[in-house]
């Protein structure tokens, strides 16, 4: 009769637990790209992505790592605080960074981010 009663509470105290468990959050995604044009002489196209969860994609100019005098430190800069900028302005918005990838070849440098915040 005790192990029933133990079985009998042990059941209801589960029960309980479960209906009071919190439910998975659900998220909407953003994706933010940089391409970052490694052509010299102004030749390539460096620009940021930033597509919202339906698929719409903004497109933002950004400048060549290279000029014709080589890397140009000025236009990472300025890349560097329009990204940041842009991620700020987002993190704002309630948007939080989950991962972040980066490829390269010898002509583009690129980084995808993914944000998320619960729906």
């Amino acid at each position: 009769m005790k192990r029933l009663l133990i079985v009998l509470l042990f059941c209801w105290i589960s029960d309980a637990a479960l209906a009071q468990a919190p439910l998975v959050p659900r998220y909407e995604y953003m994706q933010v790209t940089t391409i970052e044009s490694l052509i010299a002489g102004g030749a390539g196209r460096s620009r940021m992505l930033v597509t919202d969860r339906s698929g719409n994609a903004q497109e933002l100019p950004m400048s060549n790592v290279f000029s014709l005098g080589g890397i140009n430190f000025g236009n990472i800069k300025d890349n560097d605080k329009a990204i940041t900028i842009k991620m700020n302005e987002l993190s704002e918005q309630g948007w939080e960074l989950t991962e972040t990838t980066t490829a390269a070849n010898d002509n583009l440098f690129i980084t995808r981010y993914l944000l998320r915040k619960p729906k």
